[in-house]
Parts: C-alpha cells; structure tokens; sequence
C-alpha cells in the first residue's frame, strides 16, 4: 500500500527564506547612530522576546498592521499635497543623497578642482565602486565566493565610504529584491518606473503593507559585517567625508578641495552608478535568458556600475562570480575577483556549468521563435478543417477546379495555378488527384516556402487518409526513400 508523499509546507518554506525559523543573532547600531539609521526600534526588544519572536508573531504582527491602516491609510498611500509632502519625505536619505551633493555643488564654485585632488578622488572612487560591487553584491549579498578576513576588512572599509548604508542593511535589501523581483515587495521595483528605482524607492517612505524579508543570518555570522554595522555611521562621516579631506590637506593643502571633490563628488557618484543597476539595468538592453521580469544586459550599464550591466544574466544566475561571461564583456569586478584568487585572498570562486547557461540561451530563442510563429499565417490548423470522405471528394472536384490531395489534405490552389513557378499545365496536371508524390519530388521537390504556401491553402482533410500537416516532412522521408532505391 503506497502513502502519499508529503508536500511541502508553503509556511514553513517561507519562514526559512526569510530567516525566521531560527533564532537569528540581532545586530544594531546604537545611541545616536542608531537613531539616524532608522534602528531605534530593533534595540528596544529584550532577549526574552527574541527567544519568542518567530513566523506566528510576524503574521500577528503583520494582521496588525493590515487591520490598522484598513481604517488608517499610510502616508505612502496618500497623495502629495502642500500640507503633506514633508512626510512622504526619507530625510535622512534626502540629506545624503541629495542636500549633501547639492552642498558639495555650492562649495565647488568656490574651490577649484586641483589635479592632486581629482587623482584621489577618481582613486577612492574606483576602491569604493569596487568594494559595492566586489564586496556588498557579489561576496556578501549572493555569495558568489568566499574571501579571507583582508579582502573582506577592505570592503567594509572603503564600501562604508559610499554612503549606501551598512552590508547588512544592502545586502539583505537586494535579496528582497532578487525574492521578489518586479513585485510590490520588490523595494526598487522597476514597474514604478525608472525614477523610483533609481532613487525614489529611498527618498519616499515606504508602505509597511509591502515589507518583506529575506534570511541574512550568515551575514551577521560575519563579525566584520557586525562591526561595520555596529559603527557604521562613525565608519561612513570618516572614510566618506574626513579622510579624502586629511589625505589631500596634509599633502598638498587642499583640505576644502578634499572634502568636496574626493569626498562628497565621489561619494555622490558612487550612489548614482550603483542605482543604474536598479534603473539603467532593468530598462535598456538585450534579455537573452529570460523576458519575464525586467532585468536586462546592456554595455552602457556595464561602463557605468563596474561591470554590473549584464543583469538579465545575473537575475538567472546570482550566484556566478561574474556578470560578464564572455572574454570581451567588460566587467572588471569579475577580474578584481579572479586576480584576489590568485593570490589568495578570494577562493571557492562560484560559476554555473556552460551547459545550464546555454539551456537559458536556447529557451528564451525557442520562446521568441515561438511568439514570431503564433504570429504567423500557418494555415487551417487541422482539427479546424472539414472532413471529406473520398468519394465527395471526387464529386467536389468535378465542381471546382483547382482541388489537389497532398498528404492526405485537400488543397484549393486555384487562385495559384497562372503563378506557379512551374507553369500552369503543370499544376493542372494534378487538380482533382492524389499529388502527394509528385509535390514531394517525384517530379519536383519544392522548397521549404512552397510548403508553408501551400499550407494557407488547405479545406479539408480526407476521412482513413494518411494526413500529416508537415508535408515538408513527407517530402524529405520519400526523397530518402528514393535515393535509397538507387
């Protein structure tokens, strides 16, 4: 006696994606950093109640909350007016990725760029850039390789410079992104248009309704990603702000030029190229594995964002170390991560197979194969087409001229017989009989085209006849049977 096989819990599921069927170790940022980072309600909870916290409490949590603003609206569900605005607004966001490079812009006019200060600022750009990508996406966020303690302590360092908040905080947002793709869920979502996904998502409050999370315990296993986490504000103002500005007054007294050109511009630059690879990315280009969702590969993007641009690529395959696969694709994340293996500062270097690769390739041409033949005049489909017996058949064809049997399909081909290639006597020849073998090379093998042409001309299909819609077919199995008499 067989039993069934259990299925999979769909709860249960979603409580390990989401990291909530585990105790998972709370990491936060403190005192007044964790107050401008937005933490203040994570650090009031006592152990007590992270012993108890699991998916039963999320969900009360989140009935909660659904009851609540069922009779109260958020702010994000309400629409921008003079009396409101200012609560649609994420200030802090506002004021580091907008008033600061404002500021930075106004204090320009009054600082000429010297050549000393461009160098740095282009160097701890290229570190910074290197560090998002290298570190937060690929080490971090998908886990692509591993990388001994170095490599990971310069990440965290100079990636604190970039003013996109913690690793722990980047990385668990992207993988709510990657789990929820083009969905309300998703916090940059694409379809909101490419204003929102740039920047938007971040100087607009979000709607709790839409909150959604991802597992990251082994990001807070990291004790380099606590520490960063812990201290990051401090990390950010120091390696963003205060070193580019000591590095270029101490050796060439450009205090004010470090602080705007090294400091604010690269930093300001940094945050827009990264948020190409949520708008830029999911907007121009080529989808070679998969149009389903939004992610798509363009070289442009790639240029921008350190070789992120070949998204649609990444959105298949997350977990591949690199973003570019072929040698001339530019992605110079995947050289810095390759070089590091070589001298052993990165390992476990992960890629998947050439073969699953190619399978995406090969079924995203089969679909667009596929939607270019629905759109297509096929002829009749069979089960749509009269069946004749033989006999009326004959009778018909004493009434109409220009009935041909191939395959066991009657054609009218009356409206062809003055523009066959052949000659009309030829085709002539064949009205009112069984043309199967002359079509298919007893006297002329035709081409693939006189085929599909022929096929927009069918009426009817001969009852006990061998039918078969493919005559193209038909026409090369006798044509092998003919040279094999030979």
């Amino acid at each position: 006696m067989s039993s069934a096989i259990e299925s999979v819990d769909i709860t249960d599921a979603n409580a390990v994606a989401a990291g909530t069927n585990k105790p998972v170790r709370r990491v936060v940022a403190g005192g007044v950093a964790g107050k401008l980072m937005g933490y203040k309600a994570m650090v009031n909870i006592t152990a007590d109640e992270l012993a108890k916290e699991n998916l039963n409490t999320l969900l009360a949590r989140d009935r909660e909350e659904k009851l609540k603003y069922s009779k109260q609206k958020h702010i994000s569900e309400q629409p921008w007016t003079f009396g409101n605005w200012h609560q649609h607004v994420n200030w802090l966001n506002f004021v580091l990725v907008l008033a600061i490079p404002i500021m930075g812009f106004a204090l320009a006019t009054r600082c000429p760029l010297q050549w000393k200060t461009a160098v740095l600022g282009v160097t701890l750009y290229i570190l910074g850039g290197l560090s998002i990508t290298g570190g937060y996406h690929r080490l971090w966020a998908h886990k692509a390789y591993s990388a001994h303690l170095p490599l990971r302590l310069f990440y965290a360092f100079f990636g604190a410079g970039c003013v996109e908040g913690s690793i722990k905080w980047w990385g668990h947002s992207h993988r709510v992104h990657h789990r929820y793709t083009d969905t309300r869920r998703d916090p940059y979502d694409a379809r909101r248009g490419f204003w929102y996904s740039h920047m938007g998502w971040m100087l607009e409050k979000p709607n709790p309704r839409y909150r959604a999370r991802a597992d990251i315990s082994d990001l807070v296993d990291d004790w380099v990603v606590r520490a960063q986490h812990r201290h990051y504000i401090s990390l950010m103002l120091f390696v963003a702000f205060i070193l580019p500005c000591l590095i270029a007054g101490y050796f060439w007294n450009d205090y004010l030029g470090g602080f705007i050109y090294a400091g604010i511009f690269k930093a300001f630059v940094i945050q827009q190229a990264t948020f190409c690879v949520n708008s830029l990315a999911h907007w121009i280009g080529e989808q070679p594995f998969d149009d389903t969702r939004t992610p798509r590969d363009h070289i442009l993007t790639a240029f921008v964002t350190f070789g992120e641009g070949y998204h649609n690529f990444h959105h298949e395959f997350p977990s591949d170390y690199r973003n570019a696969i072929k040698w001339y694709q530019y992605d110079p994340t995947k050289i810095l991560i390759w070089a590091s293996s070589k001298i052993g500062l990165a390992y476990n270097l992960k890629t998947f197979s050439q073969n699953a690769i190619e399978q995406g390739l090969v079924q995203q041409q089969q679909k667009k194969l596929d939607r270019m033949k629905a759109s297509l005049n096929w002829g009749t489909p069979l089960s749509s087409l009269p069946v004749w017996d033989k006999e009326y058949f004959f009778e018909k064809s004493k009434e109409t001229k220009g009935l041909v049997l191939i395959s066991g399909i009657v054609h009218d081909v009356s409206g062809f017989i003055t523009e066959h290639p052949g000659g009309a006597p030829l085709i002539r020849t064949s009205t009112g009989k069984d043309a199967t073998t002359a079509f298919s090379g007893g006297v002329y093998a035709h081409s693939n085209a006189a085929h599909n042409l022929l096929a927009t001309m069918r009426i009817a299909v001969i009852k006990d006849g061998d039918v078969d819609a493919d005559t193209f077919k038909v026409q090369e199995q006798l044509l092998r049977r003919k040279k094999g008499d030979f």
